[in-house]
C-alpha cells in the first residue's frame, strides 16, 4: 500500500511514495491473526520531502513516520506525518489520515481505493488550509516490472483556492534478482492549484513532474536515493531538481 507520505507519490524513496509499517498495539502475530487486524509502523529521514517533485521542506532534510492498521478483508485505515517548512500558513508538520480498500482482482491485478485528509494543525495564522483528495490505483505486472497507474483528484476547496486538482502518476518498480537491489520510475501530470508551474509563480496549472531512482533493502531498513524532476520555474529548494536520498524502517 503505497497511499501513505502523502503517501500517494511524495517521491520520499522511504514511500513513495509515498509507502513508508509496531507492534504499537503491543499484539503479537497469533492476536493480529486471529482478529484479522495488522498492525504496522514505519519511520525515515529522507534529505528533502519532495511531493510529486515540489519540496515542502525548503530543500532541507525531513523526519517521516506513520502507522497503518488493515484488515484481512482489505480495508485499511492509518496516519502518516512529516516536517516541513510551511511558514506561517502551514506550519512545520504535515499530518495526513487516510482510509480505503485493497485488493487482488486477479493473479496479477490489484486495486486500492480510499480517501486522505491532509492537514497542517501548527500553521499560525487561522487559515483553512486543510484539504481532502479521493485516490485510486491499479496495480499489475509488466514483464519482470511492477506497474501501478493511479489518479487522485482533489474537488473545490477554500483550501485550494477555490480550485480543485487531478493528479494522474504512473510507477515502474524492478528488483534485480538475486541482490538487494530495486529500481523505480515514476511519472505524474497534475492539472489544477497544485501544478509545480502554478505554485511556481506561472499561470500554468498544468505541469509533470518524474523521478528515478534506486534502492536496497536488507531486513526492515531501506536506503535509497532518486533523482527528481518537475516542469516549469526551478527554484532553489522548492522546484529544483535534485537527488533525494533516504533511509527507512518498517516494522
Amino acid at each position: 500500500m503505497l497511499t501513505s507520505f502523502r503517501g500517494l507519490m511524495a517521491v520520499s524513496l522511504a514511500a513513495a511514495g509515498l509507502s513508508i509499517a509496531s507492534p504499537a498495539m503491543a499484539q503479537s502475530e497469533d492476536e493480529g491473526a486471529d482478529s484479522g487486524f495488522t498492525a504496522s509502523a514505519n519511520v525515515a529521514l529522507t534529505t528533502d520531502y519532495r511531493f510529486r517533485g515540489v519540496s515542502l521542506s525548503g530543500g532541507d532534510p525531513a523526519l517521516q513516520g506513520g502507522f497503518d492498521l488493515a484488515h484481512d478483508s482489505g480495508f485499511y485505515i492509518g496516519t502518516w506525518a512529516s516536517s516541513i517548512k510551511g511558514g506561517p500558513s502551514y506550519g512545520d508538520l504535515e499530518l495526513d489520515i487516510y482510509g480505503g480498500w485493497s485488493g487482488s482482482l486477479t493473479d496479477a491485478v490489484s486495486v486500492d481505493i480510499g480517501i486522505l485528509y491532509y492537514l497542517y494543525p501548527t500553521e499560525d495564522l487561522g487559515l483553512d488550509t486543510d484539504y481532502i483528495e479521493p485516490y485510486a490505483s491499479v496495480s499489475t505486472t509488466l514483464g519482470p516490472a511492477d506497474a501501478t497507474f493511479g489518479v487522485a483528484y482533489a474537488p473545490k476547496q477554500d483550501s485550494l483556492g477555490g480550485d480543485d486538482n487531478l493528479y494522474l502518476y504512473t510507477d515502474l518498480g524492478f528488483g534485480i534478482p538475486d541482490t538487494p537491489i530495486s529500481l523505480s520510475g515514476h511519472l505524474g501530470y497534475t492539472d489544477g492549484s497544485l501544478a509545480p508551474p502554478f505554485l511556481a509563480g506561472t499561470t500554468d496549472d498544468t505541469g509533470l513532474d518524474w523521478s528515478i531512482g534506486a534502492s536496497v533493502a536488507k531486513g526492515n531498513f531501506e536506503i535509497g536515493v532518486a533523482y527528481i524532476g518537475v516542469e516549469g520555474p526551478s527554484i532553489d529548494g522548492f522546484t529544483d531538481d535534485a537527488i533525494v536520498g533516504t533511509i527507512s524502517a518498517s516494522f
